[in-house]
């Protein structure tokens, strides 16, 4: 079990150093997370470990969104993470979507892993 759990932080902590590359006023998906990460994690795992964060954190979590370009988080949350992306310049249409192609982040080696 303590294996488990170790692999467990381990993958967790690759999740957010991903994320901590992302830049200000661009944003990625869960699944594209998951995918840089690899293992086999899912855009949910991403999720899971965004969600799992402590308040002041330097991971910047409010740059992660779905792939149809929306915020996930329902309610309070959501317009919180809403309003810290437009604070970064993060564009939202009438639909509350963000343009990928203007505001998507190509990954760390510039292309949309």
């Amino acid at each position: 079990m303590a294996r488990s759990f170790k692999v467990e932080q381990t993958i967790q902590q690759q999740i957010y150093n991903i994320v901590r590359l992302i830049p200000s006023g661009k944003v990625a998906s869960y699944g594209q997370i998951a995918r840089i990460v690899g293992l086999g994690i899912s855009a949910q795992m991403v999720g899971f470990a965004l969600a799992g964060l402590k308040e002041g954190t330097d991971v910047p979590w409010q740059r992660v969104i779905n792939s149809q370009g929306k915020i996930s988080l329902p309610g309070m949350g959501g317009a919180y993470q809403k309003n810290l992306l437009v604070g970064e310049g993060v564009e939202f249409d009438e639909k509350g979507r963000v343009d990928l192609e203007r505001f998507g982040w190509q990954g760390p080696g510039g292309d949309r892993s």
